[in-house]
């Protein structure tokens, strides 16, 4: 039998059996596109949470700190011995201290963070409204607050860009003579403005550029943030430093295990759509053995002017094989139409609250191919204790059967 009659005769169910073809390639579309629209929702909450986190430079940077030792310092040594190292890009230190904060009448104390605008990038850090201040003389009396700290002075948003701030810095002492610390403070001369806001409900803090911290003589940092060239030189890079005392922490590997957790949770939702599957599979097998059945005086018939049992058995196999590939299309149409759907309600709904629009899907296109090949393979599956059957039926049996 030639390909053209296989497909020819495997198509003709569309037209004899309209209904009950229809229904069943719509449970396989149903089962396929319950799979596409839950592994959607969990690749696109995934890429929405590493996007919002994550930068390419925050994904090969390196966070060197001294933790509790005391008797190791990062200091403009630390950064220069760091900097000349194989594999380093970039380095940018943080200078951290407790502050008072002023605005008109209202003070409170919050931690003040001297960087540069590289650190930013290293870190990965997004700005809610307004801009990074730059690394100019220009910029000195520019600031940064976190939203957060911004709640303490009870002002919106936008008021906060019209306000003067007020800085006095405590500085942390050994007084080696009675054992404890003493504080001292410094008062910075001249009124702040704030260009920026970090979203950032549970940490009260400001950021301020770092050439003002070294002209109040900070010296002492708290951090460095270190770029490295390549991925590959993440690794080598971090046992260097990590020789030297340090103790070395990554952004890249809370990232992969929080691509775990995500793959474990795909995996959960997933699991979902092949149940509904499996269900609409079981359909499609209902389907094939009452097709065989009506259908066995029509073997026969065939077996009787010359068809094989091959001829048969790809013949019904054709026909599981179209439904299972018709009915992954439909799934991919129902799985990312039902996602759009759902993403416009939860953006409606969204923007009714105050929030903003996200988008809570992603669908790659490897995906789509493998789910469609996925059930492809599940109409071939199904079809083939059917098609066996068939292929197996006596010819003189076949055309007697009533």
């Amino acid at each position: 039998m030639l390909v053209t009659d296989i497909l020819r005769l495997s198509t003709r169910m569309f037209r004899t059996n309209r209904s009950r073809t229809f229904l069943t390639i719509l449970g396989i579309s149903v089962g396929i596109g319950t799979i596409l629209f839950l592994v959607s929702l969990g690749y696109g909450i995934q890429q929405f949470i590493l996007d919002r986190i994550t930068t390419s430079d925050a994904l090969l940077s390196l966070d060197i700190s001294t933790g509790d030792l005391e008797n190791i310092k990062l200091s403009d040594d630390s950064l220069l011995d760091i900097k000349g190292m194989i594999g380093v890009d970039k380095v940018s230190p943080l200078v951290t201290t407790q502050a008072q904060v002023s605005i008109d009448d209202i003070a409170t104390e919050l931690t003040a963070n001297f960087a540069d605008r590289d650190y930013f990038r290293l870190d990965g850090t997004i700005i809610k409204k307004g801009e990074f201040y730059e690394d100019e003389d220009a910029d000195n009396k520019k600031i940064i607050l976190s939203s957060s700290a911004l709640q303490l002075f009870n002002v919106s948003d936008e008021e906060i860009f019209n306000k003067k701030l007020n800085f006095v810095f405590f500085i942390d002492e050994d007084d080696n003579d009675k054992g404890s610390i003493a504080r001292s403070f410094i008062e910075a001369e001249g009124g702040f403005t704030v260009v920026g806001i970090i979203e950032e409900e549970n940490s009260n803090y400001a950021f301020l550029p770092r050439s003002l911290g070294q002209e109040l003589g900070f010296n002492k940092y708290s951090k460095i943030k270190v770029k490295v060239e390549s991925e590959e030189s993440l690794n080598i890079t971090r046992e260097a430093i990590i020789e030297r005392g340090y103790i070395v922490s990554a952004l890249s590997d809370i990232i992969e295990q929080a691509n775990q957790v995500f793959k474990i949770v795909q995996i959960v939702l997933a699991s979902f759509g092949v149940i509904a599957l499996i269900v609409s599979a079981i359909g499609m097998f209902n389907t094939m053995t009452i097709a065989l059945l009506e259908r066995t005086q029509e073997i026969g018939v065939m077996k009787a002017l010359g068809a094989t049992s091959l001829d048969v058995w790809t013949l019904f196999l054709a026909e599981s094989v179209i439904i299972g590939f018709i009915g992954g299309l439909g799934g991919i149409f129902i799985g990312m139409s039902g996602g759009e759907v759902f993403n416009y309600a939860i953006n409606i709904l969204a923007s009714a609250m105050g929030g903003e629009k996200v988008d809570l899907f992603a669908t790659p296109w490897w995906f789509v191919f493998t789910i469609i090949s996925f059930s492809t393979i599940v109409g071939l599956i199904t079809g083939f204790y059917p098609a066996r059957r068939a292929a197996k039926i006596s010819a003189m049996e076949a055309v007697r059967y009533k």
